[in-house]
């Protein structure tokens, strides 16, 4: 397979990767700290995450401090083209370009695999896991990796469980740095600006059903509280389900909440969780969107058996048509909406989670013998990143003076 990318595209992608780098304060300081000692030198890293200017600049910072790095995308859907094409203008290698078919994104991941990396950092663990199945030889070189998502890390830790984990993986996504942040502002904000931008159709007034209370659930939640919709949540936890009750919100099965809604968001990391027994119970000019890692928890294979495809009404938008007339529409394919239909979270929000990544990765070149197992961050290596972010902001905060630490001990 020959990576073609057009230079002409090149210029776009690199004022995409300066704007972001504008607002990423954390990254750059560590750009700053580490690039004239160049501590990567010699080592190989691989990423495979969303490939949008904010995972682009990452990797220039990590191409600073002497790795030589590979990138590919997550999500077939969210890899841009101009941005792909800075990064090699920069000599960075890369495998993805926007809208691969299913074989084409596998190969990409292969390829990335082949170079041999030393270093992993991976989005939903089908890199890493690749990387144990089909190339096992490769698996002695590499030092350890760093998962961003919650998806990857159940992935990860069912391979950790059945012995078969081959070298140590740090749970970046969670840290509090990442999920508190995030999870929950970064999706909140992004989730919604990919469904606006692509029905340009207001929020406010309308009954919004959020599938999942974890943290990508909870801000989805909260910024479409803000925007002025009603909110109802469906869970499988009673504790998470709890909670949004006390918040305020209602909870009810999905399957109630099929007739109730006008736009429903997926966030659990689960798979048919608006399915065939819910699909005929939707009402007409319901909107479907996703917001988990992969596109398996709206069934459109259920979807396509119980209505015929009508055409594409916008970008990014398939509309669905029942027997009896109802419509319903399926946002970004059923994919990450706000990667696939938009640009991710703020850069503000992914300046925490990759300076993180950062983090992970000096640890794992610094540390050998650790166990090969998903592994936490470091408490001290979280608070850096807190502290880095809150200097950014102009902001200080207290300190425990000597009689406040001795009488907390």
């Amino acid at each position: 397979m020959n990576m073609i990318h057009s230079p002409e595209k090149a210029p776009e992608g690199q004022k995409k990767i300066a704007w972001v780098s504008k607002h990423m304060p954390v990254l750059s300081n560590l750009a700053e700290k580490y690039a004239s000692g160049r501590p990567f030198a010699g080592l190989k890293m691989a990423v495979c995450i969303h490939l949008e200017a904010k995972t682009a600049y990452m990797a220039t910072v990590f191409q600073r401090c002497g790795a030589q790095v590979t990138v590919t995308g997550s999500n077939p859907l969210s890899t841009q083209d101009d941005v792909a094409a800075a990064l090699v203008e920069d000599g960075i290698a890369v495998f993805a370009w926007h809208g691969a078919t299913a074989e084409e994104y596998r190969e990409h991941l292969r390829r990335t695999i082949e170079t041999g990396p030393d270093l992993v950092i991976d989005d939903g663990g089908d890199l890493i896991t690749m990387l144990h199945r089909e190339r096992p030889d490769l698996l002695p070189q590499v030092r350890g990796g760093a998962e961003e998502t919650t998806t990857g890390l159940t992935r990860l830790r069912s391979l950790a469980a059945a012995g078969e984990l081959a070298f140590p993986v740090i749970a970046v996504n969670d840290a509090l740095s990442k999920y508190l942040f995030d999870n929950r502002y970064g999706t909140g904000q992004s989730v919604w600006d990919g469904i606006m931008r692509t029905t340009n159709l207001l929020i406010s007034g309308k009954t919004v059903v959020v599938a999942g209370f974890g943290w990508c659930g909870r801000g989805v939640a909260m910024r479409a509280k803000g925007l002025g919709a009603r909110i109802i949540v469906t869970e499988v936890d009673p504790v998470r389900a709890l909670e949004a009750a006390i918040e305020g919100y209602q909870v009810m099965p999905m399957r109630e909440a099929a007739s109730c809604g006008d736009i429903f968001v997926t966030t659990t990391g689960c798979c048919d969780v608006i399915g065939a027994e819910v699909l005929p119970h939707l009402k007409d000019g319901a909107i479907l969107a996703n917001a988990g890692h992969f596109d398996v928890e709206i069934d459109k294979i259920a979807l396509n058996k119980l209505a015929a495809p009508a055409g594409k009404p916008r970008p990014n938008i398939e509309e669905y048509r029942f027997a009896d007339g109802r419509r319903i529409y399926l946002l970004a394919e059923g994919r990450l909406v706000n990667l696939a239909a938009g640009d991710g979270h703020p850069a503000e929000i992914m300046d925490l989670s990759f300076a993180l990544q950062f983090m992970a990765m000096d640890y794992l070149r610094k540390n050998k013998g650790l166990p090969h197992t998903v592994i936490p961050l470091p408490a001290e290596l979280d608070r850096e990143v807190a502290a880095l972010k809150l200097s950014a902001m102009g902001i200080t905060i207290d300190r425990l003076t000597g009689s406040q630490r001795a009488y907390l001990s």
